[in-house]
Formats: C-alpha cells, structure tokens, sequence
C-alpha cells in the first residue's frame, strides 16, 4: 500500500489523467448547463413569489405559466444533479483505467530499471534490447545499450592496461631482484658492473612510470588549455632530437607552416616529440629520413610525421595505439617501453583531435595529428 500510495511516475499520471478528465467533465456540464437554460428560459433559481395578484383569466394563465417554469427548473435541476453524479462516477472509473493504461505504458520502463540493477562490471555484455515501436523509451533503451557497450569497451581496455602495466613493471624488479641475487651469492662480482646494469633497470622502470602518469594525465584531462602554435612545437621537438637522428644515421626534414590550436603545451610537445622520436626508432637501419610537417585549414591544423621502413601491414599498423605494442610483438631493448603512440592517441583524444596511421607505399608509416583550430 506504501508503495502504491508513494509519489511515483504512475500514481503522478494517473492522478493528472483523472484530474483532466474532471475539468473536461465540468467544463462541458457548465457549458451544457448555458445552452439548456438560454433554450428553456429558466433558471435554477425560481422565485418563491409575487409582490401583486392578478384576478380573472389573466391570473389561471399566470399560474399555468409559473408551473411550467418550475417544472422546467426542477427538470433541469435534477439533470444537473444526475449529470455531476455521473461525472463522479466517471472520474472515479478514468482514475482506474489510467492506473491501468500508465501501468502498460510504463512497464517497458521498469523492465529496463530491473534489468540495468542487475548488470554490473561482471556481465556488462548484457543489453536492454528493447523491442517495439520506435517511440521515447526505444530511444532511451538504445541510448543506454550505447553507453553500456562503451562502458564495457572501457572497462576492457582499463583491466587490459592495467595487466600490460604490471607485467611491464614486474619486469624491472624482477631483473633488479636477479641482479641482486647474483651479487649476494657471489662476493667476488664486479660491483661496478652490478651498479651500471641496475642504473640501466632503474632508468626503464622511472621512464615507464613517467610514461603511465603522462598517459594518466591525458586520459583525465587534467591540464590548462593555452593558445600554442603547432607548427612551433614541432619544430621544438624536431630540434629536441637531432643527435638521436645522428646517432642512428636518420635525416629530418622539416616543413612547417603556422598552426595555432588551443591546448596543453607540454602535452603537444610530448605528442610531437613522441611521434618523431617513434619514426627515428623504426627506420633504416642506414640512411633513414624523417619529414617533419604541419598545416592549416579552416577545419583544423595536422602534425604529419612520415619516416622511412620497412613495409608495414595494414593490420599491424591498426594496433600500434595500443599500449605496450611494439611493432609485432613485445619486446624489452632501448626503443622505449610501448607507450609512445598510445600517449600521442591519449594527448590527441585529449584535445578533441584525431590521429590517423597510414603505412607508406615505399616502406615506413605516416602519422598524421588533426586537432581543432584556434580561430
């Protein structure tokens, strides 16, 4: 009875059914009542009696005539009377049929609500699926089977970061550990050597931490927007690693033009400098190039970063966002710890952009960044 009595959506629209049926139904009796009395000449009040007699023939027409009126004024009383009771009775059964009536059109409502309460991060594949016309609530039974299927897609990608993250950061320590072991079990080791392989252990595992607390921070967008030029950052970050491009025989080529945006400096810089640093890494063996470009347009402005390579495919380039991937499989040396693509699709996500791979013809990958336009 407490819930049946309790404010719901229900009870609200039955309520206001049976209310607009109540003002419809005196309304119409009211104006039923004018016509029938502007018809009839008579009122519901009759008066009781006459300041002056009349005698003869004039006073037996008289009488006959005030019978009639109240005859007539007794008759519509009365069907005014029958007519407000039947407009009680009616209320009373326009209440009942619209408890029914909210109850059928709100049942596809609580089979969602029961059905949401009952999926949680264990079975977030389950869906509404609601059936029928297309009409308010198919729509909101379909918005909310979106956003479950992205809520389940998230929900992946965080455990499957989350495992990738840990198996990338057990591997540090458990070099560190075996280092140590070593040493411990044979006093005549060479501590200078020990100290440089754990220098080495330590800097991967500081880069790799810095790496997820960058990623973190684009994820969360927790950074001041400021008006930058693109075309600035690129060159910044072009400059930043010109003797890495030395150390391993890589040209870059630069060609840019202004590009203002609206965003974090230091995470566009990081974007810029994790792309070309990416396309040093994977590139020639010997005489590799690297081209450096950035554009406007009034949709937008783009950082293009093309390296020369090997020939990717199309599948393997699709995945590169991915964290900890690198290449074709995973793999410990000095090319970074896997997350620099997937940071550059965090920082550009970040910003409203979007970032295209594209495998070159000739060998080599071309990553373009399209971020909104400052004007």
């Amino acid at each position: 009875m407490q819930r049946l009595l309790s404010p719901t959506v229900r009870l609200r629209l039955t309520m206001l059914y049976g209310g607009l049926f109540f003002l419809s139904g005196l309304v119409l009796l009211a104006i039923s009542y004018l016509f029938f009395r502007d018809a009839a000449g008579v009122n519901l009040i009759v008066p009781t009696g006459s300041s002056a007699r009349t005698n003869g023939p004039d006073a037996e027409t008289e009488l006959r005539f005030q019978e009639a009126v109240t005859r007539s004024t007794d008759a519509l009383h009365q069907g005014l009377l029958r007519a407000v009771i039947v407009l009680a009775i009616m209320t009373l059964i326009s209440i009942a049929l619209g408890w029914l009536v909210a109850g059928r059109v709100l049942r596809p409502l609580r089979s969602m609500t029961a059905t949401t309460r009952q999926i949680s991060e264990r079975n977030l594949d389950e869906r509404l699926a609601l059936t029928g016309p297309r009409d308010e609530l198919r729509d909101l039974a379909d918005t909310i089977d979106g956003l479950l299927a992205r809520l389940q897609a998230h929900v992946a990608e965080q455990q499957r970061f989350a495992a990738n993250a840990s198996h990338e950061l057990r591997t540090p320590l458990a070099t560190t550990q075996a280092l140590l072991d070593v040493a411990h079990s044979d006093p005549k080791s060479d501590d200078g050597q020990l100290i440089e392989r754990l220098q080495a252990v330590n800097s991967r595992a500081i880069d790799l931490t810095e790496a997820l607390l960058l990623l973190s921070r684009a994820d969360q967008r927790s950074f001041t927007r400021d008006q930058v030029d693109l075309s600035l950052i690129a060159e910044e970050a072009a400059e930043s690693l010109l003797s890495l491009a030395a150390k391993r025989g890589v040209t870059i080529e630069t060609s840019v033009n202004p590009a203002p945006t609206v965003g974090s400096h230091a995470l566009l810089l990081q974007l810029a400098a994790n792309l070309v640093q990416n396309a040093i890494v994977h590139n020639l063996p010997e005489g590799g190039t690297v081209w450096v470009a950035t554009d406007a347009h009034p949709e937008g402005v783009g950082l293009t970063v093309e390296n020369t390579g090997e020939e990717l495919a199309p599948d393997l380039v699709s995945t590169l966002t991915e964290p900890f991937l690198r290449g074709t499989e995973r793999i410990h040396t000095d090319q970074g710890v896997g997350l620099g693509l997937a940071i550059v699709k965090s920082i550009t996500d970040a910003h409203d952009g979007t970032l295209t791979l594209t495998p070159r013809a000739d060998g080599g990958l071309s990553v373009t960044a399209r971020l909104p336009s400052a004007y």
